[in-house]
């Protein structure tokens, strides 16, 4: 278990944005002999080999078995929640300088204050003789803050809860110095040799370390665990995983947390444009293809809202999802879930053939659930799929929290569902 948590959180510090995620995904796919291919390019694929493609902040990695009969994907996200810097960052106050931002997603904004805070994502840049580079980037030598106003100037915030103005409180400050040139490109010249900077996809990051919690360390917190465990469980089960007759599969998109509509994320074409070259590959004329999605089946993994005892109004006592107490299969009869009783018995017959603790997860009657890539795959694709994940406390919080152990069983179970 300590090696595979070890490795966990080294994946999240090589990931502080979705494009690190997959740079960090890819390398570690080419390690244990995954071949890398581009969209832009003819495929020259092989039977018995593993491939992995990117598209932007999406990955996808697959096995060609001599002779497929069926499909298992097992998916994921890259994204997070958090904090963007606007196209015409800067901003000054008086002796501030500050970088403007935009919310991405549903962050818990009361996280972001008062947190050391660097930068990272991508930059386009021009070099020398007008070459046109993308590089990714991670700054923490200079952090930034959001600094909350003291409650002697906002006396009702214990009782009223922090309000926040989305446009003129999120500002980061950057430097006290007027006279210094604090734009964003000759900031990012202090740490990047460029030209000119053309366009830039930037976000604040926290910079506190990942680190375990609890008297026996049996929880972990860090930014970013939605979705990073989930896809570290999936790279994990498709690096470890035997080749079989099954076309193993595994998708980690960007833009989930934003509904998934970019042209990487999981209501694009990425997945079915690979599809229909791997069914190229194979000579399968339209109905044997029908036949292989048919036998198929797709395994969306995300976290679910953990338990949190100092809330307990906000559950359904009878679902719960309790750290520390196995995987979660999650449950909605609106379909932001997709888990129906087949492919629920899927899972649960995995998990009792591998003793490993599970729950099922219902949000209550009252209360709307989230949503995953789950719904957007299934009805895109007409592929069979079922949502599961681990708890996560203070989820899209810039600390989030798990348990090791249901991590390990999560790496357990998508490895053996890819293998039997």
């Amino acid at each position: 278990m300590s090696h595979l948590i070890d490795d966990l959180i080294h994946f999240i510090q090589q990931s502080p944005t979705a494009w690190h995620a997959v740079q960090s995904v890819g390398e570690r796919l080419a390690s244990v002999d995954f071949i890398p291919i581009e969209e832009k390019e003819a495929w020259k694929l092989k039977k018995g080999e593993r491939y992995f493609v990117q598209r932007e902040g999406s990955i996808c990695a697959f096995t060609l078995p001599q002779n497929p009969s069926r499909l298992r994907v097992i998916g994921a996200h890259t994204d997070s929640p958090g904090l963007k810097l606007k196209p015409n960052p800067n901003v000054q106050s008086h002796e501030f300088q500050q970088f403007s931002t935009e919310i991405y997603g549903g962050p818990l904004l009361s996280s972001w204050m008062n947190r050391d805070l660097g930068l990272a994502g991508r930059i386009i840049v021009e070099k020398a003789q007008g070459k046109i580079e993308e590089e990714l980037v991670f700054i923490d030598e200079a952090p930034l803050i959001i600094p909350q106003i003291a409650i002697h100037l906002d006396r009702e915030v214990n009782e009223k809860g922090l309000l926040i103005d989305k446009q003129e409180q999120l500002r980061p400050i950057l430097s006290l110095d007027p006279s210094e040139k604090t734009e964003l490109e000759p900031f990012l010249k202090h740490y990047i040799n460029f030209k000119h900077l053309l366009s830039f996809d930037l976000f604040l990051v926290p910079l506190e370390a990942p680190r375990f919690i609890g008297r026996k360390e049996e929880m972990l917190a860090s930014y970013r665990l939605d979705n990073l465990a989930s896809s570290h469980a999936c790279l994990t089960a498709i690096a470890s995983a035997e080749m079989n007759p099954t076309l193993q599969m595994m998708l980690l998109w960007d833009a989930e947390e934003i509904g998934s509509r970019s042209a990487e994320g999981a209501a694009s074409t990425f997945a079915e444009d690979i599809l229909k070259r791997i069914q190229h590959f194979y000579e399968m004329n339209e109905e044997k293809w029908q036949q292989l999605k048919a036998s198929s089946l797709c395994i969306s993994a995300d976290v679910s809202h953990a338990y949190n005892p100092n809330y307990v109004k906000k559950y359904d006592p009878t679902h719960l999802s309790i750290p520390g107490k196995g995987i979660v299969i999650k449950y909605n009869s609106d379909k932001k879930y997709v888990t129906d009783a087949k492919t629920a018995a899927t899972v649960i017959a995995a998990c009792k053939r591998l003793k490993l603790p599970y729950q099922s997860y219902s949000s209550r009657s009252d209360m709307p659930s989230g949503s995953t890539i789950g719904p957007i795959f299934a009805s895109l694709m007409g592929i069979p799929t079922a949502d599961l994940g681990i708890p996560l406390l203070s989820m899209h919080s810039i600390r989030e929290i798990i348990a090791v152990q249901d991590h390990v069983e999560l790496c357990k179970l998508l490895t053996y569902l890819l293998e039997k």
